[in-house]
């Protein structure tokens, strides 16, 4: 299906470039596109940074919209150690120089919490304290969006982003992460993050692994989940589908109706 159709241009719906097909498939459904070759932070370094470049400008230049993903390898924003908080504080500043060198403006960045290392309190007053300074240096047309991992309730990112109280500092709810992670029903997590949500990150799985699975095949109910977000968050919320082949997902999107709506 979508063969030959002409696809109305969507500033809603992304896919990213972990998948194989991202770009032919973004071109022909005119999706934007989420940056994923630099989730590896060394993946921004000289020896690596090159040919992943020229990959990303590529791609870009067949999508009208794109999104930054930003590395998560072992950045802890709300580390104990101080050395651990330069080390995020560095890669992030990094990401930032590099997003702006493609003139992206929007950028998700994970939350960094481990269960068990960190007690709940000091996540969220470390987490508010970092992300306030790290914004405090940026462009008012600059955007990040938090994503849960880790997180087995949606409490303390909602309280995390509401603490920070910038506009320019909303959460990435990941669908698949929260259904793993947490026994916490996923319309409980839409309704608390709701009003904070700036971006989703789509894929399904059987709720033992992250699988990243298409959105058709799991155990989530993806239209209910869908309609959930679509009554409880910003007229404004982007999506970007996570999987390692995008176009299934992509598919069942459009042929329930999500792609128009």
């Amino acid at each position: 299906m979508g063969a030959g159709r002409k696809y109305m241009k969507s500033d809603k719906f992304y896919v990213a470039t972990v998948a194989s097909d991202a770009a032919d498939v973004a071109e022909e459904y005119e999706l934007g596109i989420e940056i994923d070759e630099f989730c590896t932070a060394s993946n921004m370094d000289d020896e690596n940074f090159k040919e992943l470049d020229l990959s990303v400008r590529k791609k870009m230049k067949i999508s009208h919209s794109h999104i930054f993903h930003a590395p998560f390898n072992e950045l802890f924003p709300a580390a104990v150690d101080p050395l651990a908080i330069k080390l995020a504080n560095k890669r992030f500043e990094q990401s930032f120089h590099l997003a702006g060198s493609y003139g992206i403006k929007r950028m998700v960045v994970h939350s960094g919490y481990v269960p068990v290392l960190y007690f709940k309190s000091w996540f969220q007053e470390k987490s508010v304290e970092f992300w306030q300074k790290f914004m405090s240096s940026k462009t008012d047309d600059f955007h990040i969006m938090i994503e849960n991992v880790l997180e087995d309730e949606p409490y303390t990112l909602a309280k995390i982003i509401e603490g920070i109280k910038d506009k320019r500092v909303s959460a990435c709810l990941d669908i698949g992460h929260a259904h793993c992670k947490s026994d916490i029903d996923l319309l409980e997590w839409i309704e608390v993050l709701g009003p904070f949500l700036g971006h989703v990150h789509l894929h399904n799985n059987d709720k033992t692994y992250d699988c990243h699975w298409s959105l058709g095949n799991g155990s989530m109910d993806m239209n209910k989940i869908m309609e959930a977000l679509k009554k409880n968050s910003p007229e404004n919320i982007t999506f970007t589908v996570e999987n390692q082949e995008c176009r299934e997902s992509i598919q069942w999107l459009d042929e329930n109706g999500w792609l128009k709506k």
